[in-house]
Order: C-alpha cells, then structure tokens, then sequence
C-alpha cells in the first residue's frame, strides 16, 4: 500500500544573518525526513528571502521526483507500475539519479542496490525514505524475519531489473515487482541540487549540508576552508572525531553505529548486504567519502561499507577514491585511509607548515632588527649594554634590593640600581 505524506515534506525554511563582519547568510529546515542547513556568502544584489524560496522550490522538486512518501512522486508512480518492458517517463533529474545508482551497482559488484528497499523495510530499517521520521520510521523490528519472508522480499531484488535512459528520459522494470528506493543516494543529490540553485544565485561561496552529507563551494569570507566535522563512530562518545577542511568538494558518511537492534545477543545494522539479504556482519563502523559531487560521495559511502573493511578499502583504494574508513575493533577504533584521502590533507598540513616557517623567519628578523639597533646605540654612546646577568640588574623585590645575587656569575657592573640608564 503507497505511503501518504502526513506532515509537509518540506518545512519552512528559517532564515538568520551572521555577524555582518562575516558576511554569512544562513537558512535552515527539515526535508527527507531529516534536517538541512546552508550558510551561503549571497551577493550584494541578492535577497535573503528570494535565495530561501529557490531552496525551497529545489528541494520540493527533489521530494516529488524521489519520496516514496509522496504517492504521485515519480519514484511511486513507477514502483506502482505493473509494466513491464516499457519506457516510463520521468524528469532528466529522476533519470541521472537512476542511471547513475545503476552503474555503480555494477561497478561494485551489486554492494549498492537501489531496489533493496524492500528488504531495509523487511528488517525493520526504513519503510521507504524521506518520511518525517527518516530512516527507521517505524523502529527497528528487534527480531530478523523468516527465511520465508526474506525469500520473499528478494524476488523484486536486483538491480539488473531495471534499466534507465538520459534521452529522452526514461526507466523501465523487467520484473512487475520491482520497487526502487533511492534514500542511499538521493539526499546527496538533493545537497547538490541547492548547491546549483545557490550558484546560479550569484553565490561564490556556500556550504549546503542535508542529514550530514556536504558540499562547499569557495572559502568564507576570512579566506578560510569550510570546516566540516566527522562524528565519532562510538554512539557513546560525544564530539567530532575529525575536523576536515573541505573547498569545492562533497562529503559524506555512512554509519552503523546509530540504526541497529539486537537480538539474542547478536548486533544487527541497518546495512543490509544486497547479495544476502541480511545485514553485513563485518567490523566496519563507518564510511567517510570525498568526491566532486555529493550524490557520488553519498552513495560511494554506503557501497564500501557494505563491503566492509578489507574489500571495501582494496575497491576504494583500486578506483582512486578518498575515504576514510573506520573499523571497530573491540572497544577501539581504528582508522584507514586511502591514498586519495591523505593527499589533500597532506596539502593542508603542508601550507600550515609553510606558514609556520614564514612565522619563525619573520621574528626572526625582527629580533635581529632589535639586536641592531640596540648594538648601534651602544657603540653610539660608547656604553654596555645593562643587565648582563639575564635581565636581573634590572629586577629588584618590594625592599629594593637587588635580585642581581640570584645569578651564580654577577658581572662586577650589576649594580641593581632599576633605574640606570
């Protein structure tokens, strides 16, 4: 039975100036069924409210293209279809999404699966996407299903089922059951899509974040990166695990470590292995992506995680992806990075390594500027230079005696007079 949408997918967007010298426009709300925040640098001829509406507008688009909440939505109207075999119509933005999940299904072996969703719900995990609630909307189940019943889920599973087309815009199913759901993609997208509207805007400078995926674009206005933290992947443990620095680049995470029930004493995750049909039984917590696009970021997140820590990290290492991955490992975690991920970082430490050099020769200078000049006005006045006993013929207590008889070695002209010339 199709979901109907009970609150607004949608909500209204709030709208706050930061301080003038930083020039910041923020706008924040709630849409798929989660929360999004942009901080954007708008240009003098912009409006803030203007700017919040095209947020609005793109991001309801993206809902009717994507929600399986909406029963008109495009994604609804085909996962009703009983068709099969033939074209159906959808917009160019519906279209690039599908085409774009389905290659990386096969790309990664079928680790990412848009018609999964079948089984998420099945689990427990999900009931569709961008509802009000998001993700586990109606709780985890707390017990796994029958054999029968995931045998059964999986009959409209596979992502070779569907094929989708750019020109004209289309997809098709092969199997009448076949249900897409695109909540492990679509958020990032929808990141990107605000990022585009933001652009057109006349914005240099943005950085748009929707349930935790991110995109920026430029540098804020004091000329610095946007920082964008990386949780910890211990539930119990407050605080960022990194601080990234992110320009004219996405980012996204996927986790284990907040959707899980468990059963018997075994932990089940909300990752749901496609080929199985069961949740991955691997130690991998989570999955950081950078990319140029949030819907790759995003999706790529999830594909390594469900392959896990060593196949997972060998296919991201292999396609020249940076992720960071974080395994747990008991009560520890520990971290693995591929190449792609150090390098930027790499660039980072070594700027700030530069402009710690450039610190220490500009003091540098300096002080030898001062030695000079305190040479020059010595040979000028023919006198030596005072406190030769580091400083103490100038330092005297509350009675006025001289501190000079703390120094093992006084020079013979330590007088301990503070005020000598």
């Amino acid at each position: 039975m199709v979901r109907r949408l009970l609150p607004l997918v949608v909500w209204a967007i709030a709208i706050s100036s930061a301080h003038a010298a930083e020039e910041i426009t923020q706008f924040t709300g709630r849409t798929m069924g989660t929360t999004f925040r942009v901080r954007a640098v708008l240009p003098e001829e912009a409006l803030a409210e203007e700017v919040g509406q095209r947020i609005t507008d793109c991001l309801a688009s993206v809902n009717q293209a994507m929600s399986t909440f909406l029963s008109d939505s495009e994604i609804s109207r085909f996962n009703d279809s009983t068709e099969t075999g033939k074209w159906f119509p959808v917009s160019p933005e519906f279209a690039q999404v599908v085409t774009y999940s389905l290659e990386l299904a096969a790309e990664s072996g079928g680790a990412f699966d848009p018609t999964i969703g079948p089984v998420v719900d099945l689990w427990g995990f999900g009931s569709g996407g961008f509802g009000p609630g998001g993700f586990g909307t109606e709780g985890p189940k707390f017990h796994p299903p029958t054999d029968k019943q995931l045998a059964a889920a999986r009959q409209g599973v596979g992502f070779q089922k569907v094929e989708a087309r750019l020109d004209p815009p289309a997809i098709q199913k092969s199997v009448g059951g076949v249900r897409l759901n695109l909540s492990a993609v679509a958020k990032g997208y929808g990141v990107d899509a605000v990022g585009e509207q933001l652009t057109r805007a006349g914005c240099a400078a943005y950085m748009v974040e929707i349930g935790g995926e991110v995109r920026t674009r430029g540098h804020k206005p004091n000329g610095q990166s946007w920082k964008i933290g990386i949780e910890q992947a211990d539930p119990n443990r407050k605080g960022y695990r990194r601080i990234v620095a992110l320009s004219d680049q996405a980012m996204a995470t996927s986790g284990d470590y907040r959707n899980f029930f468990e059963h018997e004493g075994k932990r089940f995750s909300h990752s749901i292995d496609p080929m199985t049909g069961r949740p991955v039984e691997h130690s991998l917590a989570t999955v950081t992506v950078r990319a140029p696009t949030c819907m790759e970021a995003d999706a790529l997140a999830t594909a390594i995680l469900v392959l896990g820590p060593d196949r997972g990290f060998a296919w991201a290492e292999k396609r020249e992806i940076a992720a960071l991955l974080v395994d747990r490992q008991g009560d520890d975690f520990h971290e693995q990075a591929t190449e792609a991920w150090k390098s930027p970082i790499a660039e980072t430490k070594s700027s700030s390594s530069e402009k710690t050099w450039q610190t220490f020769v500009v003091a540098g200078l300096l002080f030898a500027l001062a030695m000079a000049g305190m040479a020059i006005g010595v040979i000028v006045a023919g006198r030596r230079l005072q406190g030769s006993c580091g400083g103490l013929a100038n330092l005297h207590d509350g009675e006025g005696k001289t501190a000079c008889e703390l120094c093992k070695n006084p020079s013979p002209d330590c007088t301990g007079n503070p005020d000598r010339p």
